[in-house]
């Protein structure tokens, strides 16, 4: 496949979300490890087009903040463009080893790093470095910041720029990211709130739970497939190493079969006792991907 065809890939036509435990990392000892299992997660994510992440505490009477943000800081520094990550991410303990992480190579993680390389009409995501009367200078990547003309916007904030030319001279338009036809990388949540309530909470059009409990997905496809068609956001959940969503709902008082318009097994007869909640997410999302790529 050509290059442009992986740059180019078409945003959903609905805002998919998944949401996953706060205990997805807690069978792991060493950051290394955790981090290459936050990596692999990050992938499936952008390799799939979600475009909302939720980790939600899934053991009461717990306090699961440092998983959380953990998993949320990670995740958070993947979808960053590699350009913008020293001004946003501070040294800290938790990002040790990053440099272990595989590169998403998402539309908005440009390799060009050359003024000369910018493309009239292209998006950016930028970092603003200061701000004026005559507008604010953002750093999207190449040897110096552009102008946003009249565009009075806090230091360090992140924001989406379409290139454009005024004379000679490189300037950018503040967009809307949600307004860009292609895939533009996820948005990472961190709830307090249980799964339960999130799902009360979202307004989704469509919720689907993944469990080895479910049915197949043949069996529900043409109701699934008509829902989908139907929806604007679509919610998937995942269940943790250790306990399946039947089991994290139960804490809430919550059946799954109420809780979800659908639970569906997308690995059956696994040919292993338990499939880790990474497998379960690649599974799940390609299967998903094959049958409603849109």
């Amino acid at each position: 496949m050509a290059a442009d065809a992986f740059s180019q890939p078409k945003r959903r036509h609905i805002r998919l979300s998944v949401a996953i435990p706060a205990s997805i990392v807690s069978d792991i000892p060493h950051l290394r490890e955790k981090t290459l299992r936050i990596g692999f997660i990050g992938r499936a994510l952008a390799i799939f087009r979600v475009e909302e992440v939720i980790i939600y505490p899934d053991i009461p009477n717990i306090d699961q903040s440092r998983d959380s943000s953990l998993i949320g800081e990670i995740l958070s520094y993947m979808e960053t463009p590699q350009y913008l990550r020293r001004r946003l991410f501070k040294i800290r303990p938790e990002l040790r080893f990053v440099g272990i992480l595989p590169p998403l190579r998402t539309p908005h993680h440009p390799t060009r790093s050359k003024e000369r390389g910018l493309r009239i009409g292209e998006y950016r995501d930028g970092v603003v470095v200061s701000s004026d009367e005559r507008g604010a200078m953002v750093d999207i990547g190449v040897e110096r910041p552009i102008l946003i003309p009249k565009a009075l916007l806090q230091r360090n904030l992140r924001v989406t720029v379409k290139v454009k030319k005024k004379g000679k001279v490189f300037i950018g338009e503040l967009s809307d990211p949600n307004q860009i036809k292609t895939y533009w990388g996820y948005e990472v949540r961190i709830s307090k709130s249980p799964l339960g309530r999130i799902l009360k909470e979202g307004k989704y059009d469509l919720t689907i739970a993944t469990s080895r409990l479910g049915r197949p997905i043949a069996d529900v496809l043409n109701e699934i497939s008509d829902l989908w068609g139907k929806s604007k956001r679509v919610l998937i959940a995942f269940g943790s190493p250790t306990r399946g969503l039947k089991e994290i709902l139960k804490d809430e008082n919550i059946s799954l079969e109420n809780a979800f318009h659908f639970t569906i097994n997308t690995i059956p007869n696994q040919g292993v006792k338990t499939v880790r909640t990474e497998e379960a997410i690649y599974a799940t999302l390609s299967l998903l991907n094959f049958l409603f790529p849109d």
